[in-house]
Formats: C-alpha cells, structure tokens, sequence
C-alpha cells in the first residue's frame, strides 16, 4: 500500500517557505504522493491557491514524490485548457502527475465560472474521454455534447496518459459507481470501512460490464492523524491495508497545527505506520 500526504494547505496558508519544506519533507522521508484540493470560489472560511498553480512550484522543489490534485472541479473548467495545464505539468515534473476529479457541490463557483451546475456529473464523463484523447493523439477529433476539437491536438504531449481518478462526497450514488468502475484509474474512498466492500462489489461489476479487469483499479483512502481520532490513527491504517487498498493518504489538518508542527508530525507518521 502506497502511503502519501496531503499538503496542509488551508493551515500553511500564505507561508510558502512552510509548502516548500513540508513537500520537501514528504519527498525526503518516503511519502509516495501529495495531495492538495481544489476549488476555485470559496466561502469566507476557506484559504486554498488553486491546486496546479501551487504544484508547480511544489514540483520544482521535489524529486521524487506523487503530485495529485484531488480533486479538481472538472465541470467547472475549460476541458482543453485543463488539459494543456496538466500535460505541462507531468512534462515539468518527470511524469509525476495523477489527477483527481470531480463535479463538486457549490453551485455558486459554477454560476461564477459561466458553467451549467445540473449537469455536471455527465459533462465530467465527457470530459474524461476527451482528456484522455488529447494526451495520446497528436490530431485529435472530438465532437462531444460539451467540448468540440477537430484538427489539432496538445503539443507537447504528457510523457504517459495521466492517470484519472475519480472523487466525490456522492460515491454512494450508482451512477458514480458505474463512472468508477467504467472509466477510472482509481478512486477516492470517502465512505467507512463497513461501508466500502459493497461499494467496490458494484464498482468491479461495472468495470467487468465493459470488460475492464476490476484489479487495475486502484483505491485510496485518507486517515487523519492528528485532531479527535488521533489515537486510532494506526488502528485505521491497519484496517484500510487489510481490506486491500492500493493507496493511502494521512492528514496533520484540523488540530491548528503550525507549520513546525505539521513538518514534525509528518515525520512522525511515515515511520510509524503500521
């Protein structure tokens, strides 16, 4: 099981001396990847860069780690645009991109962003294929419900199609479920450990529906390490690897950690998992 971080973006806030050492703290000591989240409109409470933007400059200070997005607002984006920012990406960082997706729930970043809110969750199947041709043809002709391209394609390309995985507080939704199962790379487990393996038994029937091998599709779960449930952290690693997971995501948010802290606990974590 692949165990990674999410950046603690929301607490570092503006100090980008504190991202720099805090990616460069997962990457030193063996975290497989960095999460950071997206959206774009938030509400008062909230402080978050826009996730490419600040994996940019996370993927010029680092080596070696994972850089996931997780996940990005699809529906509210400009697909080819989108595309062209995360080929960029994986070329500038090695190839180290896997992109997270979603529709998101705040209707007012879509009105915002000039995008239809109600239809979202098929645009964003849509939009997967789309992706995916543009980062493996060179001449590309696409005429969807939402995005048209004809006679052109991205240059340069990634250096291997990125990785799509699909998030979303709605996982219980059989639409979903079937989008995981028939598209996706991985996903995003944002349920509780009773309620995963029917989840995954109505993922993997859906990929068999279209003939894809359930076993390719990888799953990832997040387990805070810090804040009410912090003494049952290891406990929870231990539940999420018996019930197969491909990979795993800690968090040091919610406990009003500052940035040393974060650092230290980040440290902490990756030699004490069990």
């Amino acid at each position: 099981m692949k165990v990674g971080i999410s950046l603690p973006i929301r607490e570092l806030r503006d100090d980008l001396g504190a991202v720099k050492a805090f990616a460069q703290m997962a990457d030193e000591v063996g975290y497989t990847h960095l999460r950071v989240p997206d959206q774009v409109l938030r509400p008062r409470s909230g402080h978050l860069h826009e996730p490419l933007m600040v994996l940019a400059y996370v993927a010029a200070v680092t080596r070696r780690i994972e850089l996931v997005p997780s996940v990005i607002v699809t529906p509210a984006r400009q697909t080819v645009l989108l595309a062209k920012q995360l080929a960029s990406l994986d070329i500038m960082s090695g190839g180290r991109v896997r992109l997270g997706v979603g529709v998101g729930g705040s209707q007012p970043e879509y009105a915002a962003l000039g995008e239809d809110f109600r239809t979202r969750g098929a645009r964003c199947e849509e939009q997967i294929d789309l992706l995916r041709h543009l980062w493996t043809r060179t001449d590309v002709h696409f005429d969807g419900r939402w995005d048209r391209v004809s006679g052109g394609g991205l240059d340069p390309l990634p250096t291997r199609p990125i990785p799509i995985w699909i998030g979303g507080s709605g996982v219980p939704v059989p639409r979903i479920r079937k989008r995981i199962g028939t598209q996706a790379d991985g996903w995003f487990v944002l349920c509780s450990p009773e309620e995963y393996p029917g989840i995954k038994a109505d993922i993997d029937a859906a990929a068999r529906s279209v003939g894809r091998d359930p076993a390719v599709i990888g799953a990832e779960a997040g387990v805070a390490v810090v804040g009410p449930r912090q003494a049952q952290w290891r406990d929870r690693v231990s539940g999420w690897r018996a019930k197969g997971l491909s990979h795993l995501c800690l968090r040091t948010l919610g406990a009003g950690l500052d940035a040393d802290a974060h650092l230290d606990v980040g440290r902490r974590a990756i030699a004490e998992v069990p």
